[in-house]
C-alpha cells in the first residue's frame, strides 16, 4: 500500500514541475560505536499493523543511554490517517489517544483528509506550509529547513509541547506527516534525542520507514537517506551552536518542559511510575 503521491517526495516532484538563556539539561548523546537493530526486530519502535497505513509506529520500548525506557501509550508516529479502517480506529483507541497531530500543509490536508480517531482532539501545525516550493527540490535543504524555518520550528515546538501536555495526563499523543519518513521522521529524532537515546539507535529508526515502504534511500519519493537526517543535525549545530540550544532556542521548550518529557514518558531504569 504505497500513497506515493501524498510525501514530502512529492511535493519535491511538484515543486520542480513548478520550476521546470536559562540553564538546560544537556540533550545530546554521542552515537554508539555499534548501529541498535531494536528498531528491526520489534524491540523498541514497534510497527503497528494497520490497514489503512503502513508506516505507524510506538516509540514504546526505546531505551535511553542511562536504561530508562519509553512507556507504552504515550507516543505514536504514523503516515496519513485518511484510509483507517474501522479496526483501526478501534487499534488506536486502544493506544490510549487523546490528540493527533497533522504535521501536513493544507494541499495534502485537502487531497487526504485524515479520519477522525473517535475520544480524540485533532491539531494541525504545519511544517513545511511557509517554505517556497524551491526549498523542496532538495531533499538534504528541506530537512535543514526543519531546523531553520521558523514556521518549521514553530509546528514542531508545538507538537513537543502538546506531548508535554497530554502525556502528563497518562495519555498519548500520534503525530503524523503523510508518509511518515520525513518531517515525522524529523521531529521523532529530535524527542528521541531530548529524551536521551543515542545517536545510532534514532538514526537506525528513521531508517526503518524503508522497510515499512518498501524503499531504498536511493529513492527520495519513498525512501529515506541518513544523509538528510545528519543534515538537520549538523544544522542545529550550525544555526544554534548545539542541539540543547536548538531545542531551547529554537522550538522554545524549557528546562520543566524536557523535565517533564522524561518524568512523563520514561519508565526509570530502577522502575518507577
Amino acid at each position: 500500500m504505497r500513497r506515493s503521491l501524498n510525501t514530502l517526495g512529492a511535493l519535491t516532484a511538484a515543486a520542480a514541475i513548478v520550476l521546470a538563556p536559562a540553564s538546560v539539561p544537556v540533550l545530546f548523546v554521542p552515537a554508539a560505536a555499534t548501529p541498535i537493530s531494536s528498531v528491526a526486530t520489534g524491540v523498541a519502535g514497534a510497527r503497528i499493523a494497520l490497514d489503512g497505513t503502513e508506516n505507524t509506529r510506538t516509540l514504546a520500548g526505546f531505551r535511553t543511554v542511562d536504561g530508562a525506557v519509553v512507556r507504552a501509550h504515550r507516543v505514536l508516529r504514523s503516515d496519513d490517517l485518511a484510509d483507517l479502517s474501522p479496526a483501526d480506529l478501534v487499534r488506536l483507541q486502544d493506544q490510549r489517544l487523546a490528540v493527533v497531530v497533522d504535521l501536513r500543509t493544507g494541499l495534502e490536508r485537502a487531497f487526504s483528509h485524515d479520519k477522525a480517531i473517535p475520544d480524540t482532539r485533532a491539531e494541525w501545525f504545519d511544517v513545511l506550509g511557509a517554505l517556497p516550493p524551491t526549498a523542496l527540490i532538495d531533499l538534504a535543504s528541506s530537512y535543514r529547513a526543519f531546523v531553520t524555518d521558523p514556521g518549521a520550528r514553530r509546528a514542531i515546538g508545538a507538537t513537543l509541547h502538546t506531548i508535554v501536555a497530554t502525556s502528563t495526563d497518562g495519555k498519548a499523543v500520534l503525530y503524523h506527516c503523510s508518509a511518515g519518513k520525513d518531517r515525522t521522521g524529523w521531529t521523532t529524532a529530535v524527542l528521541l534525542t531530548i529524551l536521551g537515546v543515542d545517536r545510532a539507535t534514532v538514526e537506525a529508526d528513521f531508517l526503518a520507514s524503508n522497510a515499512y515502504r518498501n524503499s531504498t534511500p536511493a529513492d527520495p519519493f519513498n525512501g529515506v537517506n541518513i544523509d538528510w537526517l545528519r543534515a538537520a543535525f549538523a544544522q542545529a549545530d550550525e544555526t544554534y551552536g548545539s542541539f540543547d540550544n536548538y531545542v531551547r532556542d529554537g522550538l522554545g521548550l524549557t528546562a520543566a518542559d524536557i523535565a517533564s518529557l522524561r518524568t512523563e514518558l520514561l519508565e526509570p531504569a530502577s522502575g518507577g511510575k
